[in-house]
């Protein structure tokens, strides 16, 4: 026979038991929801041929291009949809929430019978035939990320696979937080898996971690070297609907170091103006014409002498202000493959000038890769933004400038 003790003690054990299987069975039933979620958006998201089909079959070519906006195979669409080519819209028209629903995103064919369009490489030639679709739905999105106050807003490029990096970012530069009384928050900007054979496993692990952590925004458009400008649309766009209070705008790639608190003592040490655009600025760079170059560009797409000036994008901070003016210029300006220069394009036509500041290091600390001044503390203690860090590299650096790092002194840089 059990005492009533004894009775409590298995009562107890029980209602624990069934409260974990409750959690579990939520989680379960969360995380199917989210992927019938994106697969609907997926299906309905396929692109249209039906209507370049009258064009003729020598259009099949192009068509069969291996595609970077899209992954899936050309099928019919449903009947509403919204057009993800950006309509020319005023501030008056703003819209809510984010108003694209669904692709309808056919190859601009016209294209296909000028000469200049037939002496481009296949991946110029795909990206000219849908330099039209400006914008695309979201499979992820954070609306509550910019309510309130904000003071700083981090906005980190990244893509599916490269978990590990966030995870690193969140433990250090990127940890939400409140400094001097101002608000810090963080956002990670993703496009679609690029994997084909992997995507569906890629975009499961990324809701997962997007259930746990709630600071990823995701499109529907492959993740591409090419559509890095679309990232930056997107983001404007967005940082536009939903972010009406937001002061400044941290935005770098997910391989750098920052110091938050060089930001502040930069944003503190001077008045800035509403147009403040600050980062590792190039002046007077030239287009880069070798084929085997990362940055090559054809005479046929860009026929300029020079680039307008532009900051690095390995991280640059701008005026949350000038963030929304840059979203209805950009909307303007025709896409460009590398998403730094065509900021410069959008700041050139707002007559707005980037500023160098020497604390931004996009290409290291010193050119040569070998040379220790690269992995020494003393000097990122002293900087801003320090690009290319694989994850290990980043934390050990963040322990020791954060440790009882004693130095000669600090570099007068800010």
């Amino acid at each position: 026979m059990m005492n009533n003790r004894d009775r409590w003690r298995v009562y107890k054990k029980v209602s624990v038991m069934f409260l974990l299987a409750v959690l579990a069975l939520t989680v379960v039933q969360r995380g199917s929801i989210n992927m019938g979620t994106a697969f609907e958006i997926e299906r309905q998201a396929r692109m249209d041929t039906s209507e370049g089909a009258e064009l003729g079959e020598k259009s099949d070519s192009y068509l069969g291009l291996k595609g970077f906006w899209k992954a899936s195979k050309h099928q019919p669409q449903p009947k509403t949809r919204a057009t993800t080519q950006g309509p020319r819209i005023t501030e008056n028209s703003s819209p809510r929430t984010w108003d694209v629903t669904s692709s309808n995103c056919s190859a601009n064919l016209n294209l296909t019978s000028q000469d200049w369009f037939k002496s481009l490489e296949d991946t110029f030639k795909q990206f000219m035939l849908y330099r039209h679709c400006r914008y695309f739905p979201m499979l992820l999105n954070h609306p509550e990320r910019c309510t309130g106050d904000i003071y700083l807003l981090m906005v980190i490029k990244s893509v599916a696979t490269q978990h590990d990096r966030r995870e690193v970012i969140r433990k250090t530069w990127g940890k939400e937080q409140v400094l001097d009384g101002k608000r810090i928050k963080t956002l990670f900007l993703l496009g679609k898996p690029s994997n084909e054979v992997e995507r569906a496993n890629h975009q499961k692990l990324v809701e997962y971690e997007d259930y746990i952590y709630g600071d990823i925004l995701q499109w529907d458009f492959l993740d591409s070297f090419f559509n890095l400008t679309l990232k930056e649309t997107h983001f404007l766009k967005w940082f536009h609907i939903y972010c009406p209070s937001v002061r400044y705008v941290f935005k770098g790639d997910d391989d750098v170091f920052v110091s938050v608190e060089n930001i502040f003592e930069f944003l503190e040490s001077s008045n800035h103006d509403k147009n403040l655009f600050v980062g590792d600025v190039i002046f007077k760079a030239k287009p880069i014409r070798k084929k085997e170059n990362k940055y090559y560009i054809p005479q046929a797409l860009y026929n300029k002498t020079l680039y307008p000036p532009y900051a690095g994008g390995g991280g640059f901070l701008m005026d949350g202000t000038l963030a929304r003016r840059l979203h209805w210029i950009s909307d303007t300006v025709e896409l460009y493959p590398i998403d730094d220069v065509f900021l410069g394009m959008c700041l050139e036509v707002l007559q707005v000038t980037p500023i160098k500041h020497n604390a931004f290091k996009t290409f290291g600390l010193v050119k040569n890769k070998n040379s220790k001044l690269n992995r020494e503390p003393c000097f990122f203690k002293s900087m801003i933004v320090v690009h290319k860090l694989l994850p290990s590299d980043l934390m050990h650096m963040w322990n020791l400038v954060n440790s009882d790092l004693v130095c000669a002194q600090k570099v007068e840089i800010l």
